[in-house]
Protein backbone atom coordinates (compact mmCIF):
# COMPACT_ATOMS: atom_id res chain seq x y z
CA UNK A 1 0.00 0.00 0.00
CA UNK A 2 1.30 3.19 -1.36
CA UNK A 3 2.69 5.64 2.49
CA UNK A 4 -0.51 8.10 2.97
CA UNK A 5 -0.86 10.42 6.16
CA UNK A 6 -3.86 11.84 7.84
CA UNK A 7 -3.10 15.70 8.86
CA UNK A 8 -5.53 17.11 11.25
CA UNK A 9 -4.81 20.34 12.22
CA UNK A 10 -6.71 21.57 15.53
CA UNK A 11 -5.28 24.32 17.58
CA UNK A 12 -6.64 25.29 20.79
CA UNK A 13 -7.60 29.16 19.99
CA UNK A 14 -10.68 28.84 18.22
CA UNK A 15 -12.72 32.46 18.92
CA UNK A 16 -16.29 32.00 17.90
CA UNK A 17 -16.93 28.65 20.07
CA UNK A 18 -14.25 28.09 22.36
CA UNK A 19 -12.73 24.77 22.38
CA UNK A 20 -14.55 24.43 19.56
CA UNK A 21 -12.09 21.33 18.50
CA UNK A 22 -12.71 19.33 21.65
CA UNK A 23 -16.27 20.33 22.18
CA UNK A 24 -18.86 17.76 22.58
CA UNK A 25 -20.86 16.66 19.77
CA UNK A 26 -23.41 14.24 19.90
CA UNK A 27 -21.99 11.88 22.47
CA UNK A 28 -18.13 12.52 21.99
CA UNK A 29 -15.37 15.41 21.18
CA UNK A 30 -16.20 16.22 17.61
CA UNK A 31 -12.53 15.74 16.61
CA UNK A 32 -13.19 11.88 17.57
CA UNK A 33 -15.18 11.80 14.12
CA UNK A 34 -12.42 12.71 11.98
CA UNK A 35 -9.98 10.82 13.72
CA UNK A 36 -12.22 8.09 13.36
CA UNK A 37 -12.96 7.87 10.10
CA UNK A 38 -9.26 8.06 9.35
CA UNK A 39 -8.67 5.10 11.15
CA UNK A 40 -11.64 3.09 9.44
CA UNK A 41 -10.24 3.64 5.81
CA UNK A 42 -7.30 1.51 6.33
CA UNK A 43 -5.41 3.76 3.89
CA UNK A 44 -2.95 6.11 6.42
CA UNK A 45 0.31 4.45 7.80
CA UNK A 46 -0.10 7.32 9.81
CA UNK A 47 -2.99 9.42 11.38
CA UNK A 48 -1.36 12.61 13.27
CA UNK A 49 -3.28 16.04 14.84
CA UNK A 50 -1.11 18.93 14.78
CA UNK A 51 -2.01 21.23 17.89
CA UNK A 52 -0.56 23.48 19.97
CA UNK A 53 -3.06 22.54 23.10
CA UNK A 54 -2.03 20.27 25.55
CA UNK A 55 -6.06 18.74 26.07
CA UNK A 56 -6.34 18.60 22.54
CA UNK A 57 -3.26 16.24 21.86
CA UNK A 58 -4.32 14.01 24.81
CA UNK A 59 -7.81 13.71 23.50
CA UNK A 60 -6.60 12.81 20.06
CA UNK A 61 -4.28 10.03 21.50
CA UNK A 62 -7.06 8.90 23.46
CA UNK A 63 -8.87 8.15 19.99
CA UNK A 64 -6.00 6.56 18.45
CA UNK A 65 -4.40 9.80 16.82
CA UNK A 66 -0.96 10.43 16.88
CA UNK A 67 1.26 13.73 18.19
CA UNK A 68 4.39 13.03 16.50
CA UNK A 69 5.45 17.11 17.44
CA UNK A 70 3.73 19.81 18.73
CA UNK A 71 2.66 22.78 16.39
CA UNK A 72 4.54 26.21 16.36
CA UNK A 73 3.24 29.23 17.94
CA UNK A 74 3.73 30.73 14.84
CA UNK A 75 1.58 28.18 12.92
CA UNK A 76 -0.95 28.33 15.54
CA UNK A 77 -2.10 31.94 15.60
CA UNK A 78 -5.43 33.46 13.77
CA UNK A 79 -2.91 33.90 10.66
CA UNK A 80 -1.65 30.96 9.97
CA UNK A 81 -3.05 29.18 6.81
CA UNK A 82 -3.88 25.31 6.34
CA UNK A 83 -0.96 25.27 3.64
CA UNK A 84 1.42 27.22 5.93
CA UNK A 85 0.34 23.83 8.96
CA UNK A 86 0.67 21.66 6.58
CA UNK A 87 4.18 22.77 5.10
CA UNK A 88 5.07 22.47 9.04
CA UNK A 89 3.78 19.63 9.66
CA UNK A 90 5.76 17.84 6.67
CA UNK A 91 8.88 19.33 7.20
CA UNK A 92 8.85 18.01 10.78
CA UNK A 93 8.01 14.53 9.34
CA UNK A 94 10.90 14.86 7.15
CA UNK A 95 13.39 15.82 10.44
CA UNK A 96 12.34 12.75 11.36
CA UNK A 97 13.37 10.75 8.34
CA UNK A 98 9.79 10.06 7.89
CA UNK A 99 7.94 10.52 4.10
CA UNK A 100 4.91 9.88 2.91
CA UNK A 101 3.42 10.07 -0.85
CA UNK A 102 0.05 11.45 -0.21
CA UNK A 103 -1.83 13.12 2.87
CA UNK A 104 -5.10 13.67 3.25
CA UNK A 105 -5.64 17.37 5.41
CA UNK A 106 -9.27 16.27 7.67
CA UNK A 107 -10.55 19.52 9.27
CA UNK A 108 -11.67 18.48 13.34
CA UNK A 109 -14.77 19.93 13.07
CA UNK A 110 -16.43 17.67 10.09
CA UNK A 111 -18.49 15.49 11.86
CA UNK A 112 -20.72 13.85 8.65
CA UNK A 113 -16.83 12.63 7.25
CA UNK A 114 -16.67 8.74 6.51
CA UNK A 115 -14.06 6.58 5.82
CA UNK A 116 -15.68 5.85 2.53
CA UNK A 117 -16.12 9.16 1.11
CA UNK A 118 -12.44 9.05 2.01
CA UNK A 119 -11.43 6.14 0.43
CA UNK A 120 -13.71 7.34 -3.17
CA UNK A 121 -11.76 10.37 -2.86
CA UNK A 122 -8.12 8.49 -2.77
CA UNK A 123 -9.53 6.33 -5.38
CA UNK A 124 -9.81 9.13 -7.60
CA UNK A 125 -6.86 11.06 -7.12
CA UNK A 126 -4.53 8.28 -7.72
CA UNK A 127 -7.13 6.89 -10.43
CA UNK A 128 -7.11 9.84 -12.59
CA UNK A 129 -3.98 11.23 -11.63
CA UNK A 130 -5.06 14.40 -9.97
CA UNK A 131 -3.33 16.88 -7.81
CA UNK A 132 -6.36 17.37 -4.84
CA UNK A 133 -9.40 15.92 -4.57
CA UNK A 134 -11.95 17.48 -1.88
CA UNK A 135 -15.98 16.82 -1.52
CA UNK A 136 -18.04 19.26 -2.34
CA UNK A 137 -22.21 20.41 -2.15
CA UNK A 138 -24.59 21.64 -4.71
CA UNK A 139 -25.99 24.82 -4.26
CA UNK A 140 -29.49 23.65 -3.02
CA UNK A 141 -30.90 27.55 -5.27
CA UNK A 142 -29.14 29.01 -8.48
CA UNK A 143 -25.94 31.06 -7.79
CA UNK A 144 -26.85 32.67 -11.16
CA UNK A 145 -29.84 34.25 -9.74
CA UNK A 146 -28.34 35.80 -6.66
CA UNK A 147 -29.81 38.97 -4.59
CA UNK A 148 -28.33 41.30 -3.33
CA UNK A 149 -29.45 44.32 -0.97
CA UNK A 150 -27.84 48.20 -1.25
CA UNK A 151 -29.38 51.40 0.12
CA UNK A 152 -32.76 49.25 1.50
CA UNK A 153 -33.28 47.79 -2.58
CA UNK A 154 -32.83 44.40 -3.60
CA UNK A 155 -31.45 43.94 -6.91
CA UNK A 156 -29.84 40.92 -8.64
CA UNK A 157 -26.21 39.90 -9.21
CA UNK A 158 -26.74 38.89 -12.39
CA UNK A 159 -30.44 40.76 -13.86
CA UNK A 160 -29.67 39.10 -17.33
CA UNK A 161 -30.62 36.01 -15.82
CA UNK A 162 -33.84 37.48 -14.46
CA UNK A 163 -36.07 35.75 -16.49
CA UNK A 164 -33.78 32.27 -17.17
CA UNK A 165 -35.35 28.71 -16.28
CA UNK A 166 -33.86 27.29 -13.55
CA UNK A 167 -33.55 24.03 -15.27
CA UNK A 168 -31.21 26.00 -17.88
CA UNK A 169 -28.12 27.36 -15.67
CA UNK A 170 -25.08 25.62 -14.93
CA UNK A 171 -24.73 23.95 -11.30
CA UNK A 172 -22.55 25.58 -9.00
CA UNK A 173 -20.87 23.48 -5.96
CA UNK A 174 -19.40 24.63 -2.30
CA UNK A 175 -16.80 23.27 -1.06
CA UNK A 176 -17.85 20.89 1.79
CA UNK A 177 -14.76 22.12 4.63
CA UNK A 178 -14.05 18.18 5.31
CA UNK A 179 -11.27 17.04 4.21
CA UNK A 180 -8.73 17.42 1.21
CA UNK A 181 -6.56 14.74 -0.28
CA UNK A 182 -3.25 15.87 -2.08
CA UNK A 183 -0.29 14.67 -4.23
CA UNK A 184 2.50 15.43 -1.64
CA UNK A 185 5.83 16.17 -4.01
CA UNK A 186 3.52 18.41 -5.99
CA UNK A 187 2.01 20.40 -3.09
CA UNK A 188 5.67 21.09 -1.89
CA UNK A 189 6.26 22.12 -5.30
CA UNK A 190 3.45 24.66 -5.97
CA UNK A 191 2.63 25.37 -2.39
CA UNK A 192 -0.88 25.35 -2.68
CA UNK A 193 -3.60 22.53 -2.33
CA UNK A 194 -6.04 24.27 -4.52
CA UNK A 195 -4.42 23.65 -7.90
CA UNK A 196 -5.56 23.85 -11.49
CA UNK A 197 -5.45 19.76 -11.52
CA UNK A 198 -7.54 19.84 -8.62
CA UNK A 199 -11.01 17.87 -8.49
CA UNK A 200 -14.24 17.00 -6.46
CA UNK A 201 -16.95 14.72 -5.19
CA UNK A 202 -19.91 15.65 -4.68
CA UNK A 203 -21.84 14.97 -1.64
CA UNK A 204 -25.52 15.58 -0.40
CA UNK A 205 -26.64 18.61 1.65
CA UNK A 206 -27.38 15.90 4.40
CA UNK A 207 -23.64 15.10 4.46
CA UNK A 208 -21.97 18.05 5.28
CA UNK A 209 -22.87 21.46 7.13
CA UNK A 210 -20.47 24.26 7.66
CA UNK A 211 -19.94 24.79 12.18
CA UNK A 212 -19.27 28.19 12.34
CA UNK A 213 -21.78 28.96 15.38
CA UNK A 214 -23.64 27.80 18.52
CA UNK A 215 -26.68 28.12 16.06
CA UNK A 216 -24.78 25.76 13.08
CA UNK A 217 -23.44 23.43 15.80
CA UNK A 218 -27.39 23.04 16.59
CA UNK A 219 -28.87 22.04 13.01
CA UNK A 220 -25.70 19.67 12.23
CA UNK A 221 -26.35 17.94 15.44
CA UNK A 222 -29.96 17.62 14.74
CA UNK A 223 -29.05 16.42 10.68
CA UNK A 224 -26.81 13.97 12.09
CA UNK A 225 -29.61 12.61 13.68
CA UNK A 226 -31.44 12.49 10.92
CA UNK A 227 -28.68 10.64 8.44
CA UNK A 228 -27.86 8.39 10.91
CA UNK A 229 -31.59 7.40 11.01
CA UNK A 230 -31.22 6.90 7.26
CA UNK A 231 -28.67 5.00 7.30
Amino acid sequence: MKQNVAIIPARGGSKRIPRKNIKPFMDKPIIAFSIEAALNTGLFSEVMVSTDDEEIAEVAISYGAKVPFKRTAENANDFATTADVLLEVLAQYKELGKSFENACCIYPCAPFISADKLKQSYETLVRDGYDTVFPVMKFHYPIQRALCMRNGLVSMFQPEHLKTRSQDLEPAYCDAGQYYWFNISTFLQKKQIWTDNTSAIVISELEGHDIDSLEDWRIAEIKYRILANIL
